[in-house]
């Protein structure tokens, strides 16, 4: 009696990216892995967000910066909806810029676009088990805060929805704009701001804008 190949469930992939080139390469070498499929693809947070509303996903991977909502928000909304799903983010930052923040806002992992193909593919099927990714960059971030909190870069002293909004403030939304977005009243937002120009020991909007692109937070 002849063998039958049996393979294992494959895990369904969400690519979220803006650039069609970055997508079309991932699901290239994704397709060499009999256990992965790409299932779906997204150019903005909100097709990710509609995307989630109407069919079922293993992983999604996931871009910081995309048009309509960016990476950070679109996580924020993910946790709330489907909180057990797991989110890797894919970002051209490096990650002492933006890991311990999308880790702390709820990411399974963070990986950079430069990693190898082969890397990328064990973050999948790691956070797809459940389990955290982290590269050997992203230990040794982690590490140093644990060992070495007072060395840590303002921005990663903020809370989750400091970060956001101190991310839209820096790229240059106004507080009615970032209320509309986030949802919040302008009120709530303006105290998020007195509170950022406090913590940050900054005077203005341009003082964010100018830490954000130094710190390489913005493109």
């Amino acid at each position: 009696m002849s063998e039958v190949a049996i393979f294992p469930q494959q895990i369904r992939i969400l690519v979220a990216d803006d650039h069609q080139i970055v997508r079309a390469g991932i699901s290239q070498f994704i397709a060499d892995e009999r256990d992965l499929l790409v299932v779906a693809e997204a150019a903005s947070g909100d097709e990710v967000l509609s995307q989630i509303r109407h069919n079922d996903f293993d992983v999604i991977l996931l871009d910081i910066s995309m048009p309509d909502k960016n990476g950070i928000d679109t996580l924020r909304v993910i946790r709330q909806t489907k909180p057990d799903l797991p989110v890797l983010v894919l970002s051209n930052f490096p990650e002492d810029q933006y890991a311990i923040n999308m880790l702390r806002a709820g990411a399974n992992g963070y990986i950079c676009k430069d990693a190898p193909p082969e890397e990328m593919i064990r973050a999948i099927r790691l956070v797809a088990r459940g389990r955290r990714y982290l590269s050997e960059k992203a230990v040794d971030l982690l590490s140093a805060e644990l060992t070495q909190p007072s060395d840590k870069k303002v921005h990663d002293l903020l809370s989750e929805r400091e970060f956001q909004v101190f991310h839209k403030l820096a790229a240059g939304r106004s507080v009615t704009e970032i209320s509309r977005e986030l949802s919040l009243s302008i009120k709530t937002v303006s105290t998020y701001r007195t509170r950022l120009l406090e913590k940050m020991k900054f005077k203005s909007n341009a003082d964010l804008t100018y830490y954000a692109i130094k710190n390489s937070l913005l493109e």
